[in-house]
């Protein structure tokens, strides 16, 4: 082979390789940041799960699957919904990192927990 087919093949081989380890990075969005969301099931007069832990950022949707009403209202003060029927849903985006108790303001006994990191 010639000197400059070797230069040819060495560039192609270059060209391919970069293609390849470029093809292979993980790519890079304008938000890298992305939605997180998690949820919480209200039957059975229980929220599921009891305590659940998520990252600050995350969107937590509570869902009554339960044949009677209940509502999501925190300790706090910091988020409250809505009188849920059956089927219906409550989100909240939790930005700050703690620990959230919460409760059913119709049966107060039904208590749960979110921590946030």
């Amino acid at each position: 082979m010639s000197g400059k087919t070797m230069s040819v093949l060495g560039s192609m081989a270059a060209a391919i390789f970069i293609t390849a380890m470029l093809a292979a990075a993980p790519s890079l969005s304008a938000n890298p940041q992305q939605a997180t969301t998690a949820e919480v099931k209200i039957d059975n007069f229980s929220f599921g799960p009891a305590t659940i832990t998520v990252a600050a950022g995350t969107t937590v949707t509570w869902t009554n699957r339960d044949d009677i009403p209940h509502t999501v209202v925190s300790t706090d003060s910091v988020f409250k919904s809505k009188v849920l029927d059956t089927d219906e849903k409550f989100s909240f985006t939790f930005t700050k990192a703690g620990t959230y108790p919460y409760f059913c303001s119709i049966h107060p006994k039904m208590t749960a927990t979110v921590v946030v990191k």
